[in-house]
């Protein structure tokens, strides 16, 4: 349990009516009394690590406070995995959903637990980060997303998980409008972004399953191989729709060592580490695996970094109406500043 930390102030649940849940639905538990960790990343969901005697899961609920309708939607994300762990491995298997509040406060699931290493802002200790093991990374981390959109959705049972015809329009009108309503300060470069956004709206390539958060930290890597992928996490939004938005998605998240310092604090990973390719490299090697046209593919990551933006204003929201108390959320205004700029930036300079 050494990944995760105590359970944080206001966020816990009574542990002897989650166990006993837990033995009603989860056949040959071993003998013990629960105990329970929490990972510390994410700023959504909040995730805990199970532990009864040598059996070990993992729980997944939706934030604290007032959320958004059909969002954090528990039973969703584990429907999802119980139909795709059987045509992409990498999906973790989901035990139960529970949508009855009175056992934790909230309804969740339950999911196996896939061990391994999950690399954020450093390495694991003991680990050399040499140039040969960092590109074999950042290969990997690119042909897991090409393996995943390669998956047919309809074929694996997943057909109306969403809804592809008007994708990309209706997700950028969408999150111009979230970001208005989570609005807090006035920053003068966001309508020229999002007029540039809506005036040139790329035509999708044919519609994927897409994970919708897919990054680096997402992964579970074999701790004797760090090129080995051993699962996939956080499928909360995963949906059908383009491929290209879910690739963007990933290159928001992509640090190289040439973006400035404020994008660094706001996304910092391990990913400006000699050896990690660039954004560019990441884009080539997915069109030479997947055989996809992106020559559309500045319009998409500008609008990842404004999605991204969206999200963390969002959560900014919520911090400063007191819907929770994680002190982690309180800059989130300077870090929505800094990606609405660079953002900006992209889209009067035609790179990624």
């Amino acid at each position: 349990m050494s990944e995760t930390i105590k359970i944080r102030e206001g966020e816990g649940f009574d542990l002897d009516t989650a166990e006993r849940y837990l033995r009603e639905h989860i056949e040959n538990l071993p003998e013990g009394d629960l105990e329970v960790r929490q990972f510390p990343s994410g700023a959504s969901n909040l995730t805990f690590l199970l532990k009864i005697g040598d059996w070990e899961g993992v729980l997944r609920r939706p934030p604290l406070g007032p959320i958004p309708p059909r969002a954090h939607d528990m039973g969703r994300e584990s429907g999802i995995l119980r139909m795709l762990e059987a045509a992409y491995p990498l999906a973790p298997k989901p035990y139960f959903f529970c949508d009855d509040e009175s056992v934790i406060g909230a309804p969740f699931y339950v999911m196996e637990r896939r061990e391994g290493v999950v690399i954020d802002d450093s390495f694991p200790k003991g680990v050399e980060p040499t140039e040969e093991l960092c590109r074999g990374i950042s290969h990997t981390v690119v042909d897991t997303l090409v393996e995943l959109h390669a998956v047919d959705p309809w074929e694996a049972g997943l057909g109306d998980l969403g809804k592809p015809e008007g994708f990309l329009e209706r997700q950028t009108h969408g999150w111009i409008s979230r970001y208005d309503k989570a609005k807090t300060d006035e920053i003068e470069e966001v309508g020229p972004l999002t007029d540039w956004l809506v005036r040139d709206i790329p035509e999708s390539p044919r519609p994927t399953i897409i994970h919708n958060d897919y990054k680096l930290n997402n992964l579970v890597l074999n701790p004797d191989d760090l090129t080995e992928v051993r699962a996939v996490l956080d499928w909360e939004m995963a949906t059908i729709g383009d491929p290209l938005f879910d690739l963007a998605v990933s290159l928001t998240y992509w640090i190289e060592p040439s973006d400035s310092d404020d994008l660094k604090r706001v996304l910092p990973t391990v990913t400006d580490t000699p050896g990690f390719v660039t954004r560019r490299e990441f884009v080539e090697r997915y069109a030479e695996k997947s055989g996809r046209d992106l020559s559309d593919m500045h319009w998409y990551v500008v609008f990842g970094y404004f999605k991204l933006a969206g999200i963390l204003q969002q959560i900014y929201v919520r911090w400063r109406n007191g819907q929770t108390r994680d002190e982690r959320f309180a800059n989130f205004d300077k870090c929505v500043c800094t990606l609405i700029l660079h953002a900006h930036d992209l889209s009067r300079t035609g790179d990624i």
